[in-house]
């Protein structure tokens, strides 16, 4: 073999090597990132499931590390509160809980030895129940937490005088008394359980104001109640406020004709148009 080529032999050769040198040390691991240290804070938390009504016991509680930034105001802190279990414990939960969920005391409530519903009334509200059936309570698809207006139907007299003759007729009238109220109970259910699509109970316990509690014990002596489910996606609006109840649901019995030599206005129905006609001694 001549020289050179052994040469050139010799150095291809070396040139492998070299690469094969520089590629084996390229394929090293990168050396790992600096560690970034996380402030962190004891946050109470949920430590199983806490249903609705239920009464928090320090089982229920534990602190758990939460990153400082990401902890909300209403969260409750270790530093802050240590004696935050000891102090929650025996409070009523007016909203559930699911493990792991920071706590916070707006969704609890101190009971004082009252009952359940007592404790979860807001300030100023009323709790007052009405009976319902599957015909008056949407097929019974009603359920705690859902939104309803209260119908009332009745019976209401007007006096017919067409035909010269003062005629008492029964009217069956209908009307919206209470709008966009919500419905804290379904009989003794106030929540929904086991994936319940519906409730066909016998009382339904609406949450109401005072005023609006005395318009419904009123108009359970008038009539039939039912209760309309509104969409949940009516659940924001701001409905109307109720309106005041009508003299006729006020009246207990229906007035004594008019005498035919005074004057007096009637009601009277032109198809569906009510009208107001005033009459001095007949009105045709």
């Amino acid at each position: 073999m001549k020289p050179a080529r052994i040469v050139v032999i010799i150095v291809a050769l070396g040139a492998g090597g070299l690469a094969a040198y520089l590629a084996s040390g390229s394929d090293s691991p990168p050396p790992p990132p600096p560690q970034v240290k996380i402030e962190t804070t004891d946050v109470l938390v949920a430590k199983s499931d806490i249903a609705l009504g239920q009464s928090v016991s320090a089982n229920d509680l534990q602190w758990q590390p939460w990153p400082t930034t990401a902890a909300s105001p209403s969260f409750i802190r270790r530093t802050e509160r240590p004696e935050a279990i000891e102090q929650l414990s025996k409070a009523i939960a007016r909203s559930p809980f699911v493990v792991g969920e920071p706590i916070r005391e707006a969704k609890l409530v101190k009971a004082n030895g009252s009952g359940f519903m007592a404790a979860i009334l807001p300030a100023g509200m009323r709790a007052i129940s009405t009976e319902v059936s599957a015909e008056t309570g949407a097929g019974g698809f009603i359920l705690p937490n859902d939104r309803v207006d209260v119908i009332l139907t009745k019976k209401d007299r007007r006096v017919d005088n067409s035909n010269g003759t003062n005629t008492v007729l029964d009217v069956q009238t209908t009307e919206t008394i209470l709008t966009n109220v919500p419905v804290l109970a379904v009989d003794q259910i106030v929540e929904e359980k086991n994936g319940q699509h519906s409730v066909v109970g016998k009382t339904a316990t609406l949450e109401l104001t005072p005023g609006q509690a005395e318009t419904l014990a009123l108009a359970r002596h008038q009539g039939t109640l039912s209760l309309a489910l509104r969409s949940i996606a009516d659940n924001n609006d701001q409905s109307p406020p109720p309106k005041p109840l009508t003299p006729a649901l006020q009246a207990t019995a229906a007035p004594p004709p008019p005498k035919q030599e005074e004057n007096y206005k009637i009601l009277m129905y032109r198809g569906v148009t009510r009208e107001t006609v005033s009459c001095d001694t007949d009105c045709r």
